[in-house]
């Protein structure tokens, strides 16, 4: 082995001891479902969805509260493969037939009502020890770093995947999630040659994913699940400050 392939090889175990010890580890199941993600997986460090991770998804008003639990729930329905999930809010406001459009079956999911926010992060990370779970969902108003790393340690045992969707109007700062994003409603295009509504869609921003590459999509969901749409897609204008 020359030195050179030697060090190739040195580096790429190091990566992945590295990206194992921020909770990425590459997927363990070569069979498990892709949900659909598109092009949007070449932002992930293995190419695939981070699962047995916790990822925060930020909401301030109440529209894309209701385009986030949209969004999750298009993951959740080949995420649980036929597993059940736990579902935090400090109340109900999920139609649980509605799921069945995402490809949820009722069910697999198990609602909580938590009445204040250290009960719903206390409900979230017992959920998350849980190994016969395969997903937990968790609504809540408040997040400290201290409490995003108690979840992303109990995920690295028990291999279950997290969502937070943590609502506030606030900046937030670090957390130990290993991605952050923002899901915003599109306005949904009409059945071809039919009056009515259409599908949902979604304005997709990946604001920060953990050795990953952030960006913005549009997203459509059909009867085949996500469609990552390339048309139209939103421009990010980064200011350029000029020297003095």
């Amino acid at each position: 082995m020359t030195k050179t392939l030697f060090n190739k090889i040195r580096f790429q175990q190091l990566q992945e001891e590295l990206l194992q010890l921020q909770g990425l580890r590459a997927p363990l199941d070569a069979a498990l479902p892709d949900p659909g993600l598109g092009i949007i997986n070449q932002s992930f460090p293995h190419g695939a969805f981070p699962v047995g991770a916790v990822h925060e998804l930020l909401s301030s008003t109440a529209e894309e509260a209701a385009a986030t639990a949209g969004f999750i729930a298009g993951i959740l329905g080949t995420l649980l493969r036929g597993g059940s999930c736990l579902w935090v809010s400090g109340h109900r406001n999920i139609f649980p037939p509605a799921l069945s459009s995402f490809g949820v079956v009722p069910d697999q999911v198990i609602f909580v009502e938590a009445p204040d926010n250290r009960k719903a992060l206390w409900t979230i990370e017992e959920g998350l020890k849980c190994e016969s779970l395969a997903a937990v969902v968790g609504e809540v108003r408040e997040l400290t770093f201290t409490a995003s790393r108690r979840l992303q340690l109990a995920v690295e045992k028990s291999r279950v995947t997290g969502f937070i969707h943590h609502r506030t109007n606030c900046i937030t700062g670090n957390l130990a999630c290993v991605s952050r994003w923002r899901i915003s409603p599109l306005t949904s295009d009409p059945p071809e040659g039919l009056p009515g509504v259409g599908f949902p869609g979604w304005n997709v921003e990946l604001c920060k994913i953990r050795n990953g590459k952030p960006g913005v999509w549009r997203v459509q969901w059909t009867h085949q699940g996500f469609c990552v749409r390339t048309d139209h897609a939103p421009e990010i204008t980064i200011p350029v400050k000029k020297a003095v």
